[in-house]
């Protein structure tokens, strides 16, 4: 199993900070950026083969792999989005799809969560596809929303419903078993072709209504903070220098 991390987006709404730089590589503790707390998360899960998808700005990541390698005990393998800048993220995760068949740990590049969060995918090993979920957290609309049926199943992810209806809200984190891997990918390329503006999360309904395994953990009551803004900027600072 390896470590897999989408940093391939721009992040417009974190300009300035993204004139030069993916989302990823933003500083949220003194000089440790997002990709850091990714990075040492998944070493400390013990996932020190890790996979990059870069896309924007990928020369600014290209020019630290050797110091994020050294720094954190990994060892990175970049895969490059030339899509990045017109295309969702469906499109980005179907490009590692060769990695990820020897089953993943996915990360999103601008997610900031404890290392807990990992521990809790690795401990709940199982399903084909096992996704980190807060189910404590008040939701609102712009959160990627689930819902699970009586039997733990997967019915529904997506931004588009009334929070009311919501199990709780997927943090952008993933187990993905080996034994998913391929469906997944078809999965995945029917999506993008289908809307390449479309998430890696419709990707996932797509798995889930063909019939594939995906169940939630819940990840307890944790600080975390997915960074679209400089109000989640301001959060993720916050939340980052306590681990």
């Amino acid at each position: 199993m390896i470590g897999l991390v989408l940093a391939a987006g721009a992040g417009r709404r974190l300009r300035p900070y993204t004139d030069t730089l993916p989302k990823a590589l933003v500083p949220v503790d003194g000089e440790t950026t997002i990709l850091d707390i990714g990075l040492r998360n998944l070493a400390a899960a013990g996932l020190t083969d890790v996979v990059v998808v870069v896309g924007y700005a990928a020369d600014a990541v290209r020019a630290r792999q050797a110091d994020l390698q050294a720094r954190h005990g990994v060892a990175l393998t970049l895969v490059h989005n030339d899509r990045a800048e017109e295309w969702n993220n469906a499109y980005s995760l179907w490009l590692a799809r060769d990695h990820f068949a020897a089953g993943a740990l996915l990360v999103n590049g601008d997610t900031v969560h404890p290392a807990s969060v990992e521990q809790t995918l690795l401990t709940g090993r199982g399903p084909s596809i096992l996704l980190a979920v807060d189910d404590v957290k008040k939701l609102a609309d712009e959160e990627m929303k689930v819902v699970f049926d009586d039997a733990g199943q997967l019915t529904r992810i997506t931004k588009l419903m009334d929070p009311a209806q919501a199990h709780g809200e997927y943090i952008g984190a993933t187990l993905i078993e080996s034994s998913a891997a391929a469906g997944l990918a078809e999965a995945l390329e029917a999506t993008w072709r289908r809307d390449p503006n479309l998430y890696y999360e419709d990707g996932y309904q797509e798995y889930a209504d063909r019939g594939g395994e995906v169940r939630g953990a819940p990840i307890g009551d944790v600080a975390w903070v997915e960074v679209d803004n400089h109000d989640d900027l301001t959060r993720a600072r916050d939340i980052a220098c306590r681990y």
